[in-house]
């Protein structure tokens, strides 16, 4: 998460003032999770969550609750499921604060007593942003129920500890996959990297098709986590914001988000549409293409930024073939290659209006994956090859629901005159 907006609320003090405090997001009716705690010891025992309440099962396509159904955790809840936030149970860290893995489980937290495996985000203390995000969090994807989006449990507000609970995600992020080093990260292959496309696009397409619409705002390779089989799952609502109304084309807002993903219409104007997001999909695309990242310093001027330099290769079949990610040795299907690159290159048009919508992309995609080409193997190019070199650095660590890993530092991007 990184909202630049400070709050002013003042400090929480108690669960049971939640829905007084929620100004913004979808829905302020956390009151019925809360209003019947009348202290913080044992308030998990007023929740409403189960796990028959989740709803993916049920509802494929997903539903929006008509307010947040989420389990109310207490401190000592969680700190006995973290073993007291034991540094060897965390899993990554940002400005929001740490992420802990934990054991849910009534009669036992030991790690080996079994019970649910989750991931506790913790707010540090002295983050002024986190608040708010974590506000935009429980009112966004406590009512958001979607087999691509990352499920959250609940969440925690006592004293001045403020935290959330959410399913655990045990291959981590689509960019460790993608841009991670070591014996531990192995290279994903062309079918599973299309399969991620099309869950993060369905999720996204679902968040656009609400009937009051959801610009995601950060769609990025760190906030797409992937489940022990490959499903995609799109997490971290803090930037999130209400689309527009019938009558309005767009939301004007404080301009956020991350370098290199974020739409040009918003970095130079701060008018948010839908479509913005689509712009952050395509980027996540050329990234799953080329295995490079959206923004790297350490490669040669002029391809500092991955869409500025490889839009002219996304059109040429040859000059594609030279970019693609080395770590694939050529296994993939060179036409849907191309046509993946086609889909890319729309969703990075300069103009929003031109480009398609999320279902557009999704049925593109699908179309794709149901053709079934066998991979061929083309020989990787040696400026290919250097292109990936450069681009191998360190991940710089992030708050995250998933195994240790890295993200791109969420920034106030400064607008353009």
């Amino acid at each position: 998460m990184g909202n630049c907006c400070t709050s002013s609320s003042p400090a929480p003090t108690h669960s049971a003032t939640t829905s007084a405090n929620f100004s913004s997001g979808l829905s302020q009716a956390t009151t019925a999770n809360t209003s019947s705690s009348s202290s913080s010891s044992n308030i998990s025992g007023n929740s409403r969550f189960s796990a028959a309440s989740a709803g993916d099962d049920v509802y494929p396509n997903g539903q929006i609750l008509p307010h947040p159904n989420l389990r109310i955790f207490s401190f000592s809840e969680l700190k006995a499921a973290t073993r007291n936030f034991r540094t060897d149970t965390v899993l990554g860290e940002g400005g929001f604060g740490k992420v802990f893995k934990g054991w849910l489980d009534e009669k036992s937290t030991s790690k080996n007593g079994g019970g649910t495996v989750i991931a506790v985000k913790k707010l540090n203390s002295e983050s002024v942003q986190g608040f708010q995000e974590w506000q935009s969090e429980v009112n966004f994807l406590g009512r958001l129920s979607h087999p691509n989006l990352v499920k959250l449990i609940g969440y925690c507000w006592e004293e001045k500890e403020l935290l959330l609970v959410y399913e655990f995600m045990q291959k981590g992020s689509l960019e460790n996959h993608l841009f991670g080093r070591g014996s531990a990260v192995q290279p994903l292959p062309w079918d599973i990297r299309l399969k991620i496309s099309i869950g993060a696009a369905r999720g996204l397409a679902f968040l656009h098709a609400s009937e009051r619409q959801v610009i995601y705002r950060d769609f990025k390779a760190s906030n797409i986590l992937l489940d022990g089989s490959y499903n995609a799952k799109i997490s971290d609502f803090g930037l999130a914001k209400m689309g527009p109304t019938a009558s309005q084309s767009h939301v004007t807002t404080r301009v956020m988000g991350t370098y290199g993903y974020a739409a040009p219409e918003y970095v130079a104007t701060g008018h948010l549409y839908v479509k913005s997001d689509v712009f952050g999909f395509g980027v996540v695309l050329v990234e799953m293409l080329t295995g490079l990242r959206a923004l790297d310093t350490n490669r040669p001027n002029g391809q500092h930024n991955l869409t500025d330099w490889i839009k002219p290769h996304l059109s040429d079949r040859r000059k594609l073939k030279n970019m693609m990610d080395s770590r694939l040795e050529g296994r993939y299907p060179s036409k849907a290659a191309v046509q993946l690159a086609q889909l890319a290159l729309t969703c990075l048009a300069p103009e929003h209006k031109n480009r398609p919508s999320m279902k557009e992309v999704v049925d593109t995609l699908e179309r794709i994956e149901s053709a079934k080409e066998k991979p061929k193997e083309p020989r990787v190019s040696k400026m290919r090859q250097t292109a990936y070199q450069h681009s191998q650095q360190p991940l710089h660590h992030r708050s995250a629901l998933h195994p240790r890993n890295g993200g791109h530092p969420t920034y106030p991007l400064p607008q353009r005159a």
